[in-house]
């Protein structure tokens, strides 16, 4: 495998007659540094692209820097090469995989396909890197990824003097979360999300990067793992565990905790030990309780006790409300009742400041030439005492009316204009509203004040699909795009089953069928995945009984 260059792959001008030593336009030399058994500089791939400097290696395979022959931008170059099943290259460039590690190698590089080709038709789009290309050849495959010049976000926190604030931590990382969300709604895990694999490009906003393989991502694979301590769910250090979208919640909370705290959450098997995480708050003064406690609820070991979506992370972290409606559901309860008492004492102070200020107007004081000593004493402000500025209101409290029947159309809330969204809900009736913004009592001076509603849509009712015979992976692609909540468990397999696939389903202890309805919000399915086949003969009890060892010979 001979390298064929026609251009520097530096400054992408012309070579005149082919390869040389050295670039005669920007002097940069054209010998190959690449390690040995990585693809040389200026290999062709499929014709379209020249492989460039060699970048990194993971245990799904090595990046290089590449360039698109066409267009002659430059791209970032995947090539599958898993150490662990690879016995090195032919001279003609094919992959070898080893010994008895044939039909592994076979299927983890389908799986690294499959999910190329997935990034492939999702992207681009908004947060996440986009993927221009899949190609096979050399006996493995070849992920193409757009290469936009700007730095990690590791690198932009280490040249920054002080923390991000929550809603300068929220911003940054606004379009990761849409990303991942819509990876999610395609069935698919990032599970390596962490500030190296987020990029900050020049011009446009945070994208993420780091694609990798379920067996990459996941702690005693057949692939040589590769996990981001601190960011890593506790369910990828084991292969016994399961991931899903939870998972990436995890990982985006512990980014944000980083970014505003300052500091690197404690690596989840360390966690496990003993718990030491503290929260956001109690680092950073600057973090508001709420916010503290969302990254707390989404980082909690126990998956199905975590928060399970982006959207819900994206919102509770946005709206006080929302978090506070979440946590009176669970067992990080934020208590409205006190808030709502606090808000209401401070409202009584601005009236009792606003009276005094009228009051004080009228007893003459600041009348021309009236007298000090005439002015009678300004009366004080009574409990029961209400704004009578026609400029100031309170805001009523919706949560819990019918949207239609109580407040659509209603003579009593004419003077709000009132904004709804609709969101599913299996705690609050729908139609009836599940949070608002600002929060009931909350003192407002300008004409018509804006008040936000969620409204609940009721339960997000769902088919469950027929997913008996697929392919773990599989299995969590199809739960995973129709919102189901899951745990998976190995069970013993007598040869009735193909290894690795779907066995069969439960919900509350009660075999599940395809096409059963589920409520999404709250049903959590069981699915048995065959484990490891036991083709070992079997020995008739009685014989054991009677300690009979006849062989029929």
């Amino acid at each position: 495998m001979k390298p064929s260059i026609d251009f520097c792959p530096y400054c992408l001008e012309p070579l005149e007659g082919g390869f040389q030593q050295n670039c005669p336009h920007c002097g940069k030399s054209l010998a190959n540094r690449n390690p040995e058994g990585a693809l040389p500089l200026g290999t062709q791939l499929g014709g379209r692209y020249t492989v460039g400097d060699y970048l990194s290696a993971d245990g799904d395979g090595l990046a290089y820097r590449g360039v698109e022959n066409a267009t002659k931008r430059f791209v970032l170059i995947k090539e599958y090469f898993p150490v662990t099943l690879c016995n090195g290259r032919s001279p003609e460039g094919a992959l070898m995989p080893k010994e008895g590690r044939e039909v592994l190698f076979k299927t983890s590089r389908m799986d690294f396909k499959d999910l190329y080709d997935d990034l492939c038709r999702l992207t681009p789009a908004t947060g996440l890197s986009q993927i221009l290309d899949v190609l096979e050849e050399n006996n493995t495959v070849y992920a193409v990824e757009e290469s936009e010049k700007g730095m990690t976000l590791t690198h932009y926190l280490t040249l920054r003097s002080r923390n991000l604030t929550p809603a300068e931590a929220r911003t940054l990382l606004q379009p990761v979360m849409e990303g991942v969300t819509l990876l999610h709604k395609a069935g698919l895990i990032h599970r390596g999300i962490c500030p190296d694999n987020i990029l900050l490009p020049i011009d446009g906003s945070a994208r993420l990067t780091g694609y990798g393989t379920l067996a990459l991502r996941t702690g005693g694979s057949e692939l040589k793992s590769q996990l981001y301590p601190g960011y890593a769910a506790p369910e990828q250090y084991s292969a016994s565990e399961f991931s899903g979208r939870y998972t990436d919640v995890y990982a985006l909370a512990a980014v944000t905790y980083r970014l505003v705290t300052g500091q690197v959450p404690v690596a989840a098997p360390q966690r496990k030990v003993r718990d030491s995480l503290e929260s956001a708050h109690s680092l950073e003064n600057g973090v508001p309780t709420y916010f503290s406690q969302v990254l707390a609820c989404a980082m909690r070991l126990d998956p199905a006790k975590r928060m399970q979506t982006v959207p819900e992370l994206m919102s509770a972290l946005t709206d006080p409300s929302i978090a506070n409606a979440m946590f009176e559901r669970g067992d990080n309860q934020i208590s409205t009742k006190k808030i709502l008492g606090a808000s209401l004492v401070v409202i009584f102070v601005l009236v009792a400041l606003l009276l005094w200020s009228l009051t004080g107007r009228l007893s003459g004081g600041d009348r021309p030439g009236a007298s000090s000593a005439s002015s009678e004493p300004a009366p004080s402000a009574s409990p029961a005492a209400t704004p009578t500025d026609e400029n100031i209101s309170i805001i009523p409290d919706l949560v819990g009316r019918d949207y239609e029947t109580e407040i659509k159309g209603s003579t009593l809330y004419q003077n709000y204009r009132i904004m709804m969204t609709e969101t599913h809900s299996s705690t609050v009736e729908e139609g009836k509203v599940i949070s608002q913004e600002p929060m009931a009592g909350t003192l407002q001076t300008q004409q018509s004040p804006i008040i936000q509603i969620v409204v609940s849509s009721g339960p997000m009712l769902v088919d469950m699909p027929d997913i008996i015979g697929f392919t773990q992976d599989n299995a969590s692609k199809l739960l995973d795009a129709e919102g189901i909540q899951y745990r998976m468990e190995i069970m013993e397999n007598d040869g009735s089953y193909a290894e690795g696939c779907v066995a069969y389903c439960e919900l509350d202890g009660e075999p599940l069928a395809a096409g059963t309805e589920l409520d999404a919000g709250t049903a959590v399915v069981t699915i048995y995945i065959a484990g490891e086949r036991d083709d070992s003969p079997q020995v008739d009890p009685s014989l054991l009984a009677s300690g009979s060892t006849d062989t029929g010979e």
